[in-house]
């Protein structure tokens, strides 16, 4: 270290901690500069400064009356007021012996005052000033004095705060890349379960609308309960972030919830054990029909009563169910859960319905499971605004119970056995899509409708067989060989010049995906494992002439007419503005993003958000955002692919509609 300056005796602290701010070489900051200025008028002085001192050099962060942005270590006043815990303060420099011959004493900033505050963090380690400098000799009072220590104390714990949101905003983001993470990996396991699902779905859907005897049908309805049981909770733990943030949808329909309640009873009794007796006892005023959620129902019954079964190796596990109060328009029902099995002890009895909890560490060895089925039926009780309690006893037995408020249904349950008439006549249908046994059940379906299907195994097999034979629409696959999804529909929309309505069919769950289908010009999307209904309804709504109204982008221009002051020409330029120069940067941004310049795609991302936010083009605004974040990590995710495509998208439409005005 150069000794030609006092060194306090915890320099190599005092330097950590300083460097442990961030502060040095960082632009102006309006707090500083209002504190010196405050310094100012408070001393009535005409220098005054924030600084902080490193190594070599005491670097100034606000300063008033200097002029310059850092001086050496060895000729600054303050090298010596950081060696002290209170404040310096010479009143007439030219009487001290320290400094009356200093160059700035005698010339340079001619410093006849100095009152120096040391700025102390709060583990005691001095590592920069607050200053009070003039021209002429000077004496503080006692309350200008203690106003500058109260401002050396605040400017502390502006640096404290700001720290501390720096690692806020850090940790943030950590925890951020890792549930999206955690999101793009259950996204594409669910393209793997969601295709053989589909299938065992559908074909089981297909299955029941043949003659069946009454033991067949009974059957084929178990196997459709446990297929929707089992999408459901695909579907749950993808949606796992909407849960926790209460934006699962929870359906309000009719339902027989007596049937219901059966229907789960058998599709569980087959895991009953030979020592277990299993009982459902429904209470005699127990109406057939409400309006509800009979999938989340089904998904809570299932979970609980799936526990009480695998918990209970003798004696028996019972479900009940009892209207509790009644009124004009809706009914209150308890269902309780009741086993004899292994028990909860007590102390684990509060955090049961926790994340990965369980009853006791060995559970999961001996009984298997992943701790999340508790915690989603709490979610989903509380999502319907109902509450689920236990009582449990160690080695004696649990009971479950909550509360579910329905409403009335004066409808009545009828058995349908074709899925709805169809009414648009003779269709040929192109579907292109890669997996054998989705061909089939497609097959099946499309033929059921009584339309006419073509199948392509990829992309370009479609666009070939749409560039020979005339189609009334085309049922597009997303992940193929060759040609996937996009690119095909690109092609048909853009090189065959082709308006035949798209339907998106796929079992992938990326973030954003639907938007993308619409943006790359197809119609409609229908998520797999599909429900025959859901999959003739879209078909349905394409084939209406007002299909393209359904996904047309409506800009808000109420920020714009705000700006312009409601002036047509200036509106007018604004508009020309950003179709002229928006395509150009994003071509500029798709350029950089596939050599991978991450600087020029985070400064081209920040520079456009402004011109989206004056359009309050808000979805597209945030795939800049996750872009300009990307690029500063250095390292772009496929979700940045997936935000890029939905952004350069969404500008072609925007920029189209914008022509039209």
């Amino acid at each position: 270290m150069n000794n030609n300056y006092p060194i306090p005796e915890n320099e190599l602290q005092r330097l950590a901690a300083l460097k442990r701010y961030n502060i040095l070489d960082t632009l102006p900051d309006d707090a500083f500069d209002d504190a010196t200025k405050l310094v100012a008028y408070i001393c009535g002085v005409p220098i005054a400064h924030i600084s902080f001192i490193d190594e070599n050099r005491q670097w100034f962060k606000s300063e008033i009356g200097i002029g310059v942005s850092e001086v050496p270590r060895e000729i600054s006043f303050c090298q010596y007021t950081i060696l002290d815990s209170k404040m310096t303060e010479i009143n007439d420099t030219l009487l001290n012996d320290r400094f009356k011959d200093d160059p700035n004493v005698t010339g340079g900033f001619n410093i006849r005052f100095y009152a120096g505050v040391p700025l102390t963090t709060p583990d005691g380690y001095n590592i920069g000033t607050l200053c009070a400098i003039d021209h002429e000799a000077k004496v503080l009072n006692e309350n200008q004095r203690n106003a500058l220590s109260i401002v050396a104390k605040h400017v502390i714990t502006s640096l404290e705060l700001s720290t501390k949101n720096n690692q806020l905003y850090t940790q943030r983001k950590i925890a951020e890349r890792a549930v999206l993470a955690r999101d793009s990996f259950l996204a594409n396991m669910s393209h793997e379960i969601r295709t053989p699902l589909n299938a065992i779905i559908g074909f089981t859907d297909l299955l029941a609308q043949t003659e069946l005897d009454d033991t067949q049908r009974d059957y084929i309805g178990n196997v459709q309960i446990a297929g929707e049981n089992l999408l459901l909770i695909v579907n749950d733990i993808l949606d796992l972030s909407k849960m926790e943030s209460g934006n699962l949808p929870i359906e309000s329909e009719p339902f027989n919830l007596k049937k219901t309640l059966r229907h789960v009873y058998s599709l569980l009794k087959v895991k009953v054990q030979k020592e277990v007796e299993f009982n459902l006892f429904l209470d005699a005023e127990l109406p057939d029909m409400v309006i509800g959620d009979q999938g989340r129902l089904n998904q809570i019954l299932v979970n609980l009563i799936g526990n009480a079964l695998k918990f209970t190796n003798e004696g028996e596990v019972t479900v009940s169910v009892k209207k509790i109060e009644e009124t004009e328009d809706s009914y209150s029902f308890k269902f309780s859960i009741k086993d004899t099995g292994i028990g909860i002890a007590k102390d684990k009895l509060e955090t049961i319905f926790e994340r990965f909890t369980q009853g006791e560490e060995s559970t999961t060895r001996t009984f298997g499971g992943t701790g999340l089925g508790l915690n989603i039926v709490k979610q989903l009780v509380e999502l319907q605004k109902g509450e689920v309690h236990v009582k449990s006893t160690l080695h004696r037995g649990s009971e479950f119970f909550f509360t579910l408020s329905y409403k009335k249904s004066n409808a009545r349950e009828a058995e349908v056995k074709t899925v709805s008439n169809n009414d648009l006549g003779n269709l040929k249908i192109l579907l292109c899509e890669d997996n054998v046994l989705n061909q089939k059940l497609a097959k099946s379906v499309i033929n059921n409708f009584g339309f006419d299907l073509d199948i392509a195994q990829n992309g370009e097999e479609g666009i070939e067989l749409l560039s020979q034979n005339e189609y009334d629409l085309v049922l597009m696959d997303l992940q193929m060989p060759v040609k996937d999804g996009y690119q095909t529909t690109e092609y048909i929309r853009n090189e065959m010049n082709s308006a035949i309505p798209i339907i998106a069919m796929t079992a992938h769950s990326l973030v954003g995906e639907q938007e993308r289908c619409y943006k790359v010009g197809m119609n409609a999307y229908v998520p797999k494992p599909f429900k025959q209904s859901v999959l003739l309804k879209a078909i349905k709504t394409v084939m209406s002439p007002d299909a393209d109204a359904h996904h047309k982008r409506i800009i808000d221009m109420s920020f714009l007419d705000e700006m312009s002051g409601n002036d047509p020409e200036f509106k007018k330029d604004m508009i020309n503005l950003f179709i002229e120069k928006i395509p150009n940067q994003v071509a500029q941004l798709e350029e950089a993003f596939k050599e991978t310049d991450y600087d020029n795609v985070r400064k081209l991302a920040h520079n456009m958000k402004s011109s989206m936010d004056i359009f309050m083009l808000q979805d597209l605004s945030n795939c800049l955002s996750i872009i300009e974040e990307e690029a500063s990590y250095g390292k772009f995710t496929a979700d940045v692919l997936d935000k890029m495509n939905i952004f350069s998208c969404g500008i072609e439409e925007v920029v189209k509609i914008l022509k039209e005005l």
